[in-house]
Formats: C-alpha cells, structure tokens, sequence
C-alpha cells in the first residue's frame, strides 16, 4: 500500500501540491488532470525525484525516505524516454537492469521477458535510435517492467503516439498482474475509462474526486444534454459545450448544465463527470 499523507510541494512561492493525501493499493489507477494539475510533480515526489517531508509518503506503513529499498519496489515510465540512443535495445535494458540490481545470472531472461511484453522482441537487437515513437514508449514500459516492481508509474505514456499505439498501450495494461499498483497519469479520458480500477482527479494540486469510474460518470448524471448548435446561441446560466457532432439533424452539441434545461437528457459518460468537475457544473 502507498500512502501519500498531507503532502505539499512548493517551487519558489509557488505551490503546486496541496496537502494532498491519497491512498493507492493493488489495482489500476487513472491520475487524470489537465496539464498543470501537478500530476507530474506528485509522481515525481512518490519516486523521489523530488525531496518530501519525511512521514508524507508510506510505502507498507514504512516512510520512503528512510527505506533503503524502497526504489526496488517502483517501475517508472517518464515523460520524455529516450536514453541511451546509440545502444542496442538488449544493451540499454542489460544497462537499465544493472543499475536495478537485477542479479547478473537472471539479467537475460528479465530482459527478454519484459521486451517481449511489449511485443519488441523483433527489434532486441535494433538501436534505440532506429525505434518509432511508439516503439520508444514500448521500450519505456519495458524498463519499467525490470525486476517485477509492485508498484508502476506511467507519467503520460500515450502523449504524442497515433491511435494504434494507444491501443497497444491500453493492451500492455490490461495484461498486468492487478496485484499490483499501476498508476497511469494523463490528461485524456480514453486512455484510462477501460483500463482502471480506480480514478483520482487532481486538479491545481488538489484531489478533486477519488472513486470508481462508474462514481465519476454519475458526478454528470441529469446534466447532459443534447441540442442543436443553432440553439445553443440561446442558452444561459451555467452552461458549457463538451463536444460537438454530426448527424442526421446537422451538428449536434453535448452540453453540461447545473440548471435544468428543455431539452433531451443522456446519459452521462466518464468525460462528461471529468468537465463536470473541472468546470464546475
């Protein structure tokens, strides 16, 4: 069990955590938050990138800081992954592994059971500098798998890759072992809605909602709605567009409203409970 306990975090006079606490135990969990939210700095502190107070973070009741193999117990896929370009991808991961204190004799097999995980084992033997994008990513989640790690952080690991390696990713996650605690930050709904457990919102370092994916979608429930573009020209109060399309009828927009309207509910979706938090409705 990870626990994060009244945590903050300034940079200069700005705090970009705020006494924030949250528990995180077996299962998979979408960081969700729009850029600037502080899911990045609140990863960083869980990996000790970034110093903390020493009783803010528990791992199995025990404070980070003091435990010496605490780090161990952590797989983590940054934002930006590309070391080692001029390796051999068995060569980066053989580095990687090395520097986790994966015992030498079982090195091999590691690196081919996480490289083949991720469906690279075509390209072991490729240069890092050769991969795609995705590939890229893929090998991130790679490292990341070494040594077995209970606890796995994924910092935006679909940002930038096309639709199909998007879906590979959801793929590579919903084949982890639930026992463990998989967090996945990012800012777009599809990538979690059916991967996780579990979702946080964290919001200008607050945590906004914590629950089920179902208890987010109901935060929306009886304010969506569906009406004409023209007709939105004549809407008030507290409305806001969350999506448009194209039928039929012409184009179409999904509204959220705090305020009862005269026009046709739905049901609302995860998206709609996340801008229903972020915008308030």
């Amino acid at each position: 069990m990870l626990k994060i306990d009244n945590l903050s975090k300034k940079f200069g006079r700005k705090k970009v955590i705020n006494d924030l606490s949250i528990t995180f135990e077996s299962g998979v969990y979408g960081l969700l938050g729009p850029n600037g939210a502080g899911k990045t700095t609140l990863i960083r502190c869980i990996t000790q990138l970034y110093s903390t107070d020493p009783a803010a973070i528990t791992f199995d009741g025990t404070p980070v800081q003091r435990s010496d193999g605490y780090l161990s117990h952590v797989g983590y896929l940054p934002q930006k992954f590309g070391l080692f370009r001029d390796l051999s991808v068995y060569d980066a991961m053989a580095m990687l592994a090395d520097i986790k204190r994966i015992p030498r004799g079982g090195i091999k097999d590691e690196i081919y059971r996480c490289v083949e995980s991720v469906n690279l084992i075509d390209r072991i033997n490729s240069k890092v500098k050769t991969l795609s994008g995705g590939m890229v990513k893929r090998l991130g989640i790679a490292q990341a798998l070494l040594g077995d790690p209970e606890i796995l952080i994924f910092d935006e690991p679909t940002a930038g890759l096309d639709p199909e390696e998007r879906l590979r990713f959801k793929l590579i996650v919903s084949k982890l072992d639930r026992s463990k605690t998989v967090i996945i930050s990012t800012h777009i709904v599809s990538d979690i809605e059916t991967t996780c457990d579990r979702v946080v919102v964290l919001n200008s370092g607050n945590v906004d909602f914590s629950g089920s994916c179902d208890d987010l979608c109901r935060v929306a429930a009886g304010k969506v709605y569906v009406v004409s573009q023209e007709d939105t020209k004549t809407l008030g109060g507290r409305c806001f567009v969350q999506s448009q399309y194209r039928d039929e009828s012409g184009v179409m927009c999904r509204i959220l409203s705090a305020d009862e309207l005269s026009y046709e509910k739905v049901s609302p979706t995860l998206e709609d409970g996340y801008m229903c938090l972020l915008k308030g409705v």
